[in-house]
């Protein structure tokens, strides 16, 4: 007993380590965010450093919520997974409120806490993830088997699409859809039982594009820009006049022209332009190998967790990083004309205090999860290295045991031999005269 109580407090005095590629990856894109809003936004407003001086006091709450997720046990999160799905959806119907939902721009996406505004949805990216992650841990089986359990999440996320749909925004309800159908796949469900739900959306989607007439116009001019260059497709095409004049090396730091007053929302959904013009396409390639860094480490992370069978863990992991490579790809793809317009931010690099706030909460989830995979890569080396020696101790021990109980009972055994037998007389005969 004293061997295995040294190695249970032995064990649980091994910590682990945060990954430093996650963590360089993250900072990286978060310093060339930092440089690239104030270049981006210098002449936006009188004072030329008014959106800096926002970032960085979003970044450093982001920073500081950060360090929160990365010193809580995964474990007791998962504890609250009813709780987060609840926030999810009270956090989409309080910007209906009056006195608290904020209008912007026509869309109520907003809540106003009186220093700020902060967009709920953000927060609601990452509450879900958290509880699907938990639901795949506790449906694992049933999700791959049974159609009401991969139906359940699906019915789930077609609610909070709706309430996304009526404030409006189409582009995070699209975000929402792939992560969770993305992690059902890697949640074990099967692609055939997947494709029905996906297939019976799909005409919902094409009608919510064509009977409304903002979305129909940012398909038109997404299509072809040109043709109506000062109308629907002054931002996109702006934005690539943006990123063909940077050419291969960019025009230089600061050097922009679009981003003064020619590009709207240069600082947060069409930074990335700005980015190519003063880069140019090597440091748009830099910038790309960043995220590339940083989603395919997540999702390497996610599956040694799961071969670990740390599963939610796992899928946690799973989830942030599909979060932000789709968003990535979305955001570059709307600068590139590929994509309409979605009004999504470039993770870690836009403006904005509720998208920067938590993208930093999720790095600090992404870092808990691979201190809490490290921690336990570390035990299990330990482990490993100190049961083989108990396990001789132990053998040891009992043959030592054997070998006294058997000499003892020989010796038992002599001693009691001799005690009953009596004493050999010897035989007199009569001394003969």
């Amino acid at each position: 007993m004293d061997d295995y109580s040294r190695q249970a407090t032995r064990l649980e005095a091994i910590g682990g380590s945060y990954d430093k590629w996650l963590l360089g990856a993250a900072v990286a894109l978060a310093s060339i965010g930092i440089v690239m809003v104030a270049s981006s936004s210098i002449a936006l407003t009188l004072s030329p450093f008014y959106y800096l001086t926002r970032h960085l006091v979003f970044i450093g709450i982001g920073v500081i919520l950060a360090m929160v997720a990365m010193r809580v046990e995964l474990k007791e999160i998962e504890k609250y997974n009813h709780l987060l799905l609840l926030g999810c959806f009270a956090l989409l119907i309080v910007v209906f409120i009056p006195g608290l939902g904020s209008s912007v721009n026509g869309a109520r996406r907003w809540v106003n806490l009186g220093v700020s505004k902060f967009q709920t949805v953000e927060a609601v990216k990452v509450l879900y993830i958290v509880w699907l992650s938990s639901y795949l841990v506790r449906f694992r089986d049933e999700v791959n088997a049974t159609w009401p359990a991969m139906l359940k999440p699906v019915g789930v996320v077609g609610l909070l699409v709706l309430l996304l749909l009526l404030q409006p925004d189409f582009g995070s309800s699209m975000l929402l859809l792939g992560i969770t159908i993305c992690m059902l796949v890697l949640g074990g469900a099967q692609i055939k039982r997947i494709i029905l739900p996906v297939l019976l959306l799909l005409p919902a989607l094409v009608l919510l594009v064509i009977f409304e007439p903002y979305r129909m116009r940012r398909v038109t001019s997404f299509m072809d820009p040109w043709q109506d260059q000062l109308g629907s497709g002054y931002q996109l095409s702006n934005a690539l006049m943006a990123i063909g004049r940077g050419e291969w090396t960019g025009v230089g730091l600061g050097a922009s022209i679009q981003k003064l007053n020619y590009l709207p929302e240069s600082h947060t959904d069409f930074i990335f332009s700005v980015i190519a013009e003063e880069l140019g396409f090597i440091g748009v390639c830099g910038i790309i190998s960043l995220y590339v860094l940083l989603v395919g480490r997540a999702l390497w992370l996610g599956k040694r967790c799961i071969e670990m069978r740390r599963h939610f863990a796992g899928y946690i992991a799973f989830g942030i990083a599909l979060w932000i490579s789709l968003q990535t790809f979305v955001s570059i793809g709307v600068n590139l004309g590929m994509l309409p317009t979605k009004g999504l931010t470039l993770p870690l690099i836009s403006s904005g205090g509720s998208s920067v706030m938590m993208t930093c909460v999720a790095m600090g989830l992404l870092l808990r999860v691979s201190y809490e995979y490290n921690r336990a890569v570390r035990r299990q080396q330990v482990r490993d290295d100190i049961e083989p020696t108990v396990e001789a101790a132990e053998q040891a021990s009992v043959e030592s045991a054997s070998a006294t109980a058997v000499a003892a009972a020989v010796q038992s055994a002599a001693t009691r031999g001799t005690s009953r037998m009596q004493q050999r007389v010897e035989p007199t005969f009569g001394r003969i005269a």
